[in-house]
């Protein structure tokens, strides 16, 4: 362990990862330190039996601004969701898709009974207006919660029950939709101008990518991180001296090293694995329960997208549930037989991946989502908690993170 550098970066997240690419690329000297023996944080990808089991169900959206920044997406070899949605509700499937993306099924969801014909007119609108509208605009709308912007916008309680409420719980981990509006703008502005998919080799695949071209003996892991103070950060292997510190770790750690940063709410999610034989639906698309049965938020045969994800001759179904106690796996299975209407009483139930702090909350108000990142002496703090709770947010925020430490560092930069 060296005595000293110039910044240390305690955490090896997203976040952690993007201010290194920063650092680096102004030629600042820097140390990352982690306390697992992995990088990546909370997107994790474990291989369990020939399939990949992602640390909770987590994707990719190719309309992220900071990923062009950080790598080449066509080295993900990703494979993509079917853009859109199917809804089951009163014992039938409806579509509904992105008009921008798949013209063809626009009448389909013309069609869907799912809210009114109007409520889907508004809805339409409201996302292309997100999709269309620059993010700083988007930003200086009135903020308010996510279900009460749903309810101005005109949004009958049907669609918001059937449709809205278990499709956004699923991206938010917000059942009440407490959110705030700017959070779910731009998710909407994401949706509707990307592709999601996740990587061949499972979402752990990108922090792989984002740490590729930084040099390995720079990222020290298996090294937890005690305490730190402006210009010193402490381990148990020794004291190093430093003009700066980043603490880019999950909200709970960062509260710890920095307890004048205050408590972070977060919020839970669950993901069910089941390895089934024949698959249930033969396109990788997200199946919504639009009955308001609020049990789950939504599944999908995840290796319709990317087939590596589980061995030949089988397929891998991966669900959601939302809140920190997720219901026993065969109330699960049988609302999966709901859901997509065939027995599941041989689906084989590979593992249940529980996050109780899954995503930062992020209730109004939120101002305009980017808090300060500089807390002064010489101590930065990065993640998702700091930006949007998205994967981002983390990228974006530890991207400012490491622009800031290189102002402080060299003045005039």
């Amino acid at each position: 362990m060296p005595a000293d550098t110039d910044v240390v970066i305690v955490g090896g997240g997203l976040a952690g990862l993007a201010a290194a690419r920063r650092l680096h690329r102004a030629g600042v000297p820097w140390l990352l330190v982690e306390a697992t023996e992995r990088l990546g944080g909370r997107v994790a990808t474990d291989r369990i039996d020939g399939y990949l089991l992602d640390r909770g169900f987590q994707v990719l959206n190719t309309a992220y601004p900071r990923l062009g920044t950080l790598l080449d997406l066509h080295t993900l070899r990703l494979g993509f969701f079917t853009s859109g949605v199917l809804v089951r509700r009163n014992g039938r499937l409806h579509r509904l898709s992105n008009p921008l993306r798949d013209p063809i099924a626009a009448p389909l969801s013309a069609s869907a009974d799912i809210g009114t014909f109007r409520d889907r007119l508004r809805l339409a609108a409201l996302a292309a207006s997100c999709a269309a509208t620059p993010v700083h605009r988007l930003l200086d709308t009135p903020e308010q919660s996510t279900e009460r912007a749903l309810r101005r916008a005109g949004l009958s309680d049907r669609i918001i029950e059937e449709l809205l409420r278990p499709f956004l719980s699923g991206v938010l981990a917000d059942r009440a939709l407490d959110t705030s509006s700017h959070v779910t703008a731009l998710i909407a502005r994401s949706f509707v101008r990307g592709r999601i998919g996740v990587p061949a080799d499972g979402m752990g695949a990108l922090p792989a990518a984002v740490a590729a071209p930084l040099p390995r003996t720079l990222l020290r892991l298996g090294t937890p991180v005690t305490s730190i103070n402006p210009g010193r950060v402490r381990t148990p292997d020794g004291e190093i001296r430093c003009r700066a510190v980043l603490v880019a770790t999950d909200p709970g750690t960062a509260t710890e090293l920095i307890p004048t940063l205050g408590p972070v709410r977060t919020r839970a999610l669950s993901t069910f694995y089941h390895s089934v034989g024949a698959a249930p639906l033969d396109e990788p698309v997200l199946l919504l329960d639009g009955d308001r049965r609020e049990i789950v938020a939504n599944t999908v045969v995840i290796s319709r997208a990317a087939p590596t994800y589980a061995p030949p001759g089988r397929h891998l179904v991966a669900t959601s549930v939302v809140g920190p106690t997720p219901p026993p796996e065969p109330i699960v299975r049988a609302e999966l037989a709901r859901l997509y209407g065939c027995r599941t009483d041989h689906w084989e139930h590979l593992e249940t991946v529980r996050l109780p702090a899954a995503l930062p909350a992020a209730a109004p108000r939120q101002g305009r989502l980017r808090q300060a990142v500089d807390l002064g002496d010489g101590v930065f703090v990065a993640g998702d908690h700091r930006d949007s709770p998205s994967i981002q947010g983390a990228l974006a925020s530890g991207w400012r993170a490491g622009a800031a430490i290189v102002r402080h560092l060299v003045p005039g930069s």
